[in-house]
């Protein structure tokens, strides 16, 4: 047996970085107010599918593991674990102490409940498991030993169990909700995190309070005692919780204009963080006009990079799909995006759409998100020079969500961020392109290429990493030379927060920088 405590998954990724944010303290309790531009839709750890919803799950639920500043997973529940010989059992020692928050403990039969209700739910982040985990073959073996056996060999399944977010079976069950208790974990956590939830506006407001036996601890002696997500896009409003001192931490999607009000205040400045999260325009590649390549490369062709990364929304070079914080695995060779009309008018002319001019697109981006829109008219003023007529089509997210659902309604371009879910490679690969994860906003690509998915099995059955990382450049080149998408840009997150706020750090997962739990009240530190 081979024994893992814990494991370094992604030794490149690195960057903690302080970070402030606002808060208000009254009789020493500290309450942070905290900007979100999406809805809360669910707080059930089966069915969650953005980082809002993550954003909630990560100080409501504790996983199995959970991923720090290194991108290295560490323990969370489980103290430790061990694998076999042949890589496909792990067995998962848990830690004794912890407790949900009715302060029952954590015991093998709820990570049991846990896994076969999300492989019986098949929702949110079940597409990781749904065919490498059979309901039989997660097993308690005693109340503190979990043993999860894969139908195959799955080179980064640890990377994947942050994901697995306990549930309290013995709470879930006793609703009368069903086996899986849908409606009421809904609603209602049942997880062992670090908060509470006490209230919850979906369309407004969110807020939680600590759970003291928190069984990770606080890390000063003067932790976020209750959290306030305020739900809006309105950039004057966070601006006008930001004068008033209200504001604790902002989102990361506001305009260069918000961020520069904010920091020019006193108490208040901005922080950045080099991610993992790419910057897409998502091109529908089984739909006319982007179901040919060239046409696919003339739209890239035909993006001011320099503007879109400099002006609009700050960032960095995106040469393909895989940021370059994955070091070990980024294919540096690829050249960067150019901006270059004339290429882009060489590209539409080889296309099979050549004199049916104008060409007719459809390009979707979030609604009320002011750079979003400055990207869509910088798009559609650019294409409609060589020949496209571009619709534009601002759409609420939960609206972006249920148009991928299907490739007839998914637009021919979206503009979509799109972040690991968990700290691997695989998660940029598999989530967008393979053909078993199409149908979710995360794949508007439609790619539906068996060589590409053939590849991203073979990378998934790879144990050895250098060899893993060869598959992974292959999968990079592939996907360039096909121009799946327009690469715009890697995130440079940004928070604008109050000098009080400390313990940021940037985590190469989805949500996971933002568990509080992390960040404590410190106005001199």
């Amino acid at each position: 047996m081979k024994r893992f405590v814990p494991i370094a998954l992604a030794a490149a990724l690195a960057g903690t970085t302080a970070l402030a944010g606002t808060a208000r303290a009254q009789e020493d309790r500290i309450s942070l107010v905290v900007n979100a531009v999406q809805i809360f839709g669910t707080v059930d750890p089966a069915k969650v599918n953005d980082y809002t919803e993550y954003m909630a799950i990560v100080n409501l639920y504790d996983a199995l593991t959970t991923v720090d500043a290194d991108g290295n997973v560490v323990p969370q529940l489980a103290e430790s674990w061990e694998v076999s010989d042949d890589s496909k059992t792990y067995t998962f020692t848990l830690k004794q102490g912890a407790t949900f928050q009715d302060g029952s403990p954590v015991e093998a039969k709820d990570v049991v409940y846990t896994m076969q209700r999300l492989l019986a739910l098949n929702e949110g982040p079940s597409y990781l498991f749904a065919d490498l985990v059979d309901p039989d073959g997660v097993e308690a073996l005693d109340d503190r030993t979990v043993e999860i056996t894969l139908n195959r060999v799955y080179a980064p399944f640890i990377s994947n169990t942050p994901l697995i977010l306990v549930v309290n079976s013995d709470l879930a069950k006793e609703q009368g909700d069903g086996e899986w208790a849908e409606t009421y974990l809904a609603d209602t956590p049942a997880g062992a995190g670090p908060y509470r939830l006490a209230t919850w506006n979906r369309g407004a407001q969110m807020v939680m309070e600590r759970y003291a036996d928190y069984h990770m601890g606080w890390p000063n002696e003067r932790p976020i005692d209750e959290l306030r997500f305020v739900i809006t896009r309105d950039e004057a409003t966070v601006k006008a919780l930001a004068t008033k001192g209200e504001l604790g931490m902002s989102s990361q999607y506001q305009s260069n204009e918000t961020y520069e009000a904010i920091d020019a205040l006193d108490d208040y400045k901005i922080i950045a963080a080099d991610t993992a999260t790419g910057f897409y325009i998502k091109l529908n590649n089984q739909v006319p006009p982007t179901d040919d390549v060239h046409i696919r490369r003339a739209i890239a062709y035909a993006i001011d990079y320099d503007t879109v990364r400099e002006v609009i929304y700050p960032g960095g070079v995106l040469k393909g799909p895989l940021a370059p914080v994955f070091a070990d695995a980024h294919l540096d060779s690829l050249p960067e995006p150019e901006f270059n009309l004339e290429k882009a008018r060489e590209e539409v002319a080889k296309s099979k759409y050549a004199g049916q001019e104008p060409i007719k697109l459809s390009h979707a981006y979030v609604a009320k998100t002011a750079f979003e829109e400055e990207i869509g008219l910088l798009f559609k003023s650019t294409l409609e020079t060589i020949g496209f007529e571009v619709e534009l089509q601002p759409e609420p997210w939960n609206r972006i969500t249920e148009l991928a659902s299907a490739v007839e309604t998914t637009p021919d371009s979206t503009q979509v961020f799109y972040g690991p879910t968990y700290p691997s490679p695989d998660s940029v690969f598999y989530v967008q392109y393979h053909s078993k994860a199409a149908g979710t906003w995360s794949s508007m690509e439609w790619v539906m290429d068996p060589e590409i998915d053939a590849l991203i099995d073979k990378s998934r059955e790879t144990v050895e990493r250098e060899a893993r990382n060869a598959i992974y450049k292959e999968i990079q080149a592939k996907l360039h030379e096909r121009q799946s998408d327009v690469f715009l840009l890697t995130q440079k997150k940004r928070f604008a927060a109050n000098n009080c706020l400390q313990g940021y750090a940037w985590v190469p997962m989805q949500s996971w920088d933002t568990d509080f739990s992390r960040f404590w009240w410190d106005c001199e530190g």
